[in-house]
């Protein structure tokens, strides 16, 4: 019977993809759908309906994601010692279902209210379902980075349509409605994972099963009280964003420290060296971030004000190309990514995993380069080409696609499987901070706005992107530079 399929008979699958994957990616699918839904509405909700100014709105776009991201590492502990990812993936959905029908209660009282549930949702649904993923393969198993694309590119589906049809539904016909289909569709995710997870055999079982009933409960049920008792304090961070700052700064600290602590406790020096080689790829992740992640903040009200209706001939929302063009391009370019790898590792010429890394920071500068660009584009009214900005965010794509999947399935490579979820937490923890500079860097883009025009503010937000174009390239070689070094630290890994 399939609830008692063993890891081995899983793992010892035929054919490119094991079918636990399809399962997995749908639940993550509907997932995404409500993640990216809520994200390319939240600048503009705060904006259009809050009424905050465009800095403040990205220093509060910065503050709601790196605490969306930060409690996957929280999450990512949790499961590891106590839960186990099916608990931690199904009681974090719960909470994003909660949070999303609160505000779709009262948008404009509940907004933080509701935002503060989806958080510790987030946290413990999001990093989860990514370690489930990387249990379905040996350790040694060639095919688990096309398993980790393949994974990438469906959930990209969900995200595609949230980003279209929740600002759809926010700007044209209710924000109410816009909240309540991120709602709806998260509980489609928890009721797909709910008829699948018999397939998974013990996949995500608690780590406590040695343990009495009675005692396993009792962490679990203290796990759950103490998440949902930090809501309140969630609440008062994410509106003042000074303590999101202190927060941030001391739980990266605090996760700094405990990783160093795990490697040592590992004791293996080879083991260790890979696991240093993990976090240089996690640091360059963070640095990816701050600058890739302006979609949901500059770049949306960029989108709302300097940009026309026009995209090959038709009339579309440019808020909706903000929001829907990256996850589009993922799910028809991530494939062909794909099969461009495997066909320069049958010829022995495949770029190792740092070389890729960096030409992912190559194209972001090179996207970067194009929004510049589109203010020689502009009418006198400071309206500029929509169909320039969407060919930047297909540059934008194809570097992300660069180290976006292979980073997912890089990290599984490189550590212990008992620390798959503390370093999945760690990758999504850099994306935390990357959100968070993200968030700031485009509040001074918005500041260095100092007229009222949208001719002004095209020109401030073009400068600032030129800026973010020079950090990607020096980054982009620095990484190239070093790959030597970290592939020594790699070893056998590829």
């Amino acid at each position: 019977m399939e609830s008692n399929i063993t890891l081995e008979q899983i793992q010892n699958f035929k054919g490119k993809y094991p079918k636990q994957l399809w399962y997995l990616f749908t639940v993550e699918m509907w997932e995404r759908f409500c993640f990216y839904g809520m994200r390319g509405v939240l600048t503009f909700f705060m904006v259009d309906q809050l009424l905050l100014k465009d800095a403040a709105a990205s220093l509060q776009y910065g503050a709601i994601q790196a605490f969306v991201y930060a409690f996957t590492f929280i999450g990512g502990v949790f499961a590891d010692k106590i839960l186990g990812f099916r608990k931690s993936l199904f009681f974090g959905g719960i909470v994003m279902i909660l949070g999303n029908l609160l505000i779709a209660l009262a948008p404009q009282q509940l907004f933080y209210y509701g935002l503060a549930f989806s958080i510790i949702g987030t946290g413990f649904f999001k990093p989860n379902i990514s370690s489930m993923v990387g249990e379905l393969y040996h350790e040694k198993d060639n095919r688990r980075d096309a398993g980790y694309g393949m994974f990438y590119a469906g959930i990209n589906i969900g995200g595609f349509f949230g980003g279209i049809i929740c600002i759809y539904l926010g700007k044209y016909y209710s924000w109410p409605l816009c909240f309540l289909s991120a709602a709806i569709v998260m509980a489609f995710g928890l009721i797909t994972f709910l008829f699948t997870k018999k397939h998974l055999g013990p996949i995500g079982d608690s780590p406590l099963l040695h343990l009495a009933p009675s005692k396993r409960k009792f962490r679990e049920v203290c796990v759950y009280l103490i998440s949902l008792l930090s809501i309140p304090f969630i609440f008062i961070m994410v509106k003042n964003t000074d303590f999101t700052d202190y927060f941030m700064y001391t739980i990266g600290i605090i996760a700094v420290v405990y990783f160093v602590y795990e490697v040592i406790k590992l004791g293996d020096h080879k083991m260790q060296k890979k696991m240093i080689a993990a976090f240089v790829f996690i640091f360059f992740y963070l640095v990816f971030n701050a600058i890739y992640e302006q979609s949901g903040g500059s770049l949306s009200l960029f989108a709302k004000d300097n940009l026309d209706y026009d995209l090959l001939g038709f009339t579309v929302d440019p808020n909706a190309v903000n929001n829907s063009s990256n996850t589009l391009f993922v799910v028809v370019f991530s494939p062909l990514v794909g099969l461009l790898w495997l066909w320069l590792a049958k010829r022995r010429i495949e770029p190792n995993t740092l070389i890729k890394f960096g030409i992912g920071f190559l194209f972001l500068s090179a996207s970067f380069f194009i929004f510049y660009y589109t203010k020689f584009f502009a009418n006198d009214k400071g309206i500029t080409s929509l169909n320039l900005f969407t060919l930047a965010y297909l540059v934008t794509t194809l570097g992300e696609l660069c180290l976006g999947p292979i980073g997912m399935s890089i990290i599984t490579k490189l550590s212990p499987k008992r620390l798959f979820g503390m370093m999945m937490g760690l990758w999504f923890l850099a994306s935390a901070f990357g959100q968070l500079f993200a968030g700031k860097l485009g509040a001074e883009i918005s500041m260095s706005n100092t007229g009222t025009s949208l001719m002004s503010k095209l020109q401030s937000f073009t400068d600032g992107y030129l800026q973010l174009a020079i950090y990607a390239l020096i980054a982009g070689v620095v990484l190239i530079l070093l790959s030597p070094l970290v592939r020594k630290l790699m070893q056998e890994v590829k």
